[in-house]
């Protein structure tokens, strides 16, 4: 985890009712509490709890989920734990076991030579134009060299969506060679070997894929769909920050965990529990209610 995402998720907890809303979240466990009942019980009025709660969804400590009008915020505990290694690594690194060594896991049946390259990671989703786009460019700035990107699509578009570019562009990540390309050709004999591979919509992880060399780990990792979304300049542009945000925070995760140290059953677990985080209810929403029919 990078240093400006721990000062980030460290300044959002500098309050303490932050952190009884944090501990009264991890309490609760999945089920989650509604942000009145979270006000009560942490002694704060209503509003000034949703105002929290809206400070610590920004960096990814509380997601949330909606049942019919009401929202109910859970913590979430893969990042929670991301930050309580990072912070442990920086400080007290003799009490963490493996953390000189978090970015070398390889699966034991790989041949020893092939140890030493970087994880390729391939990202999916339908048309390849957005969120896949998106997750390629992140992954490739926050993975530092140790992971290669890469992103693909079922049925890819002709170009990237631009709203995707002019996330990528205001936040300075790359976007240059960025283009929608089709699954198959990942599939091919002479394509890169594979470590993991997320599907980043719902339509490409119902679709039959293709045999990927390497045997990569698979997880899915939904998000909405940003391209369905009608609306203003505006609107749209909201939309495409929330699912920058919900990638970007999903990916700093991922590339957080200790590698070396997870046998492949327990790091599986880890990239599921990444991929269930809760959605952007408000995200969702938005699209669902503006979308043409």
């Amino acid at each position: 985890m990078k240093p400006t995402l721990i000062a980030e998720m460290m300044a959002v907890l500098a309050a303490a009712p932050r952190i009884r809303a944090i501990q009264a979240l991890v309490r609760a466990g999945a089920k989650g509490v509604s942000a009145g009942d979270l006000a009560r019980r942490c002694g704060v009025a209503a509003s000034t709890m949703s105002f929290h709660l809206t400070q610590m969804r920004s960096v990814g400590l509380v997601e949330s989920r909606r049942e019919g009008r009401t929202l109910y915020y859970v913590a979430s505990l893969p990042t929670l734990e991301a930050l309580g290694r990072a912070v442990m690594t920086g400080f007290c690194p003799a009490l963490v076991p493996d953390f000189e060594s978090t970015a070398t896991f390889r699966d034991p049946a790989m041949a020893a030579n092939d140890r030493n390259r970087p994880l390729n990671v391939l990202f999916l989703c339908s048309g390849n134009s957005a969120r896949s786009q998106m997750a390629e460019a992140i992954l490739t700035r926050e993975g530092q060299g140790r992971f290669q990107a890469y992103s693909a699509g079922s049925h890819p578009r002709d170009t990237v969506h631009p709203q995707a570019l002019a996330v990528l562009r205001r936040a300075n990540l790359p976007i240059a060679g960025l283009r929608p390309k089709t699954w198959a050709a990942f599939g091919a004999p002479d394509a890169p070997m594979l470590d993991f591979v997320f599907t980043v919509c719902d339509e490409a992880a119902g679709e039959a894929c293709p045999a990927w060399p390497g045997q990569p780990m698979t997880a899915h990792w939904g998000v909405p769909d940003p391209v369905a979304f009608a609306g203003t300049d505006a609107a749209t542009a909201a939309v495409f920050n929330d699912t920058f945000r919900m990638l970007y925070n999903r990916i700093s995760l991922f590339v957080s965990l200790p590698l070396a140290s997870l046998d492949r059953l327990a790091l599986k677990r880890r990239v599921d529990a990444i991929g269930a985080m809760a959605r952007d209810p408000e995200a969702t929403e938005a699209v669902e209610a503006t979308a043409p029919a």
